[in-house]
């Protein structure tokens, strides 16, 4: 049961992994609610597993602007701060190079603090801010560690070109040379990921959980 206070007040993400929904507290502070009570049973551990590691991610991050801040996490249910805004393909910053920009900069402060996101190609991931500043949300499968280590800075360099892409959509004339390089060049984590990996992923969340891969909005009705 939900703490005493707690209201529901729009349900924002359903999935196997949990059900997410923007609440309001007792003391009228809104926040963000991962509850993991209904999930299948065949999928608690997963599910227990991505949940954890949001949350580890969050711990690290509290400290940074422009993203959720852990406020519980009891194994069951995983409450976050609340960010004002709307995600990047409901609210593209087309042509704002300024938003490119800052966003370049909250993802250099999160490498920094040793967290590499590792799911920024999804724009749902991304947000707009009500003051149009980006913002970042959806940790579950945030990776951390030593900033220098090398898987890391491959992890790292992979936020950023997921970043150059979606500058290439909606602001390509920002594009500077060295970013256009960058697009170009594939890291061996990558090309390794595209050939085991995604196709996995992709018969798992498509065929088997049914998810929409491109927007993370969960089960198809």
């Amino acid at each position: 049961m939900q703490p005493a206070g707690d209201i529901e007040i729009e349900a924002l993400k359903a999935d196997s992994f949990g059900r997410i929904a923007l609440m309001q507290g007792a003391d009228g502070t809104r926040f963000v609610r991962r509850d993991l009570r209904h999930v299948p049973w065949w999928l608690r551990l997963p599910a227990w597993a991505l949940a954890r590691r949001e949350a580890r991610a969050l711990r690290r991050v509290r400290h940074l602007p422009s993203m959720p801040h852990l406020l519980c996490w009891d194994g069951r249910v995983l409450d976050r701060s609340y960010l004002d805004g709307a995600a990047m393909h409901q609210r593209p910053p087309r042509g704002d190079a300024r938003w490119f920009r800052d966003a370049h900069r909250l993802l250099q402060r999160l490498h920094r603090a040793g967290i590499a996101h590792n799911d920024l190609a999804k724009e749902a991931n991304w947000l707009v801010l009500a003051d149009g500043s980006p913002g970042l949300t959806d940790f579950q499968l945030a990776v951390a560690g030593p900033p220098r280590a090398r898987r890391m800075r491959l992890l790292f360099r992979e936020d950023l070109r997921h970043l150059l892409k979606h500058k290439r959509t909606y602001c390509p004339e920002a594009l500077t040379p060295t970013e256009k390089h960058l697009l170009k060049r594939h890291s061996w984590l990558r090309d390794a990921w595209f050939a085991t990996g995604k196709p996995v992923y992709r018969f798992i969340t498509r065929k088997l959980l049914r998810w929409e891969d491109n927007e993370g909005q969960g089960p198809k009705p």
